[in-house]
């Protein structure tokens, strides 16, 4: 989505940590399937991201953020349990 370049790899933070398609690759064996463990792992850093996101775009668009509360309530009144 934007026109900046990748950061270097070696700029991962304090932590080490490397998060998005750059951890994918740095699997010491990529011919051996995943296990289990790397998969939740995987999707849970990625949850963690799609949150990030949305708190984003609801600070930075206010007015769609209200609105999409609203729609959701409004859907979450009419199901019927």
């Amino acid at each position: 989505m934007s026109n900046l370049p990748d950061p270097p790899a070696d700029a991962s933070g304090a932590t080490g940590a490397r998060t998005g398609p750059a951890a994918r690759s740095t699997r010491p064996d990529p011919d051996k399937p995943e296990t289990e463990t790397e998969r939740r792992r995987r999707r849970a850093q990625f949850l963690r991201d799609l949150a990030e996101a949305r708190e984003l775009r609801a600070r930075v668009q206010p007015r769609r953020a209200k609105a999409a509360r609203l729609r959701h309530a409004m859907r979450m009144r009419t199901f019927r349990w």
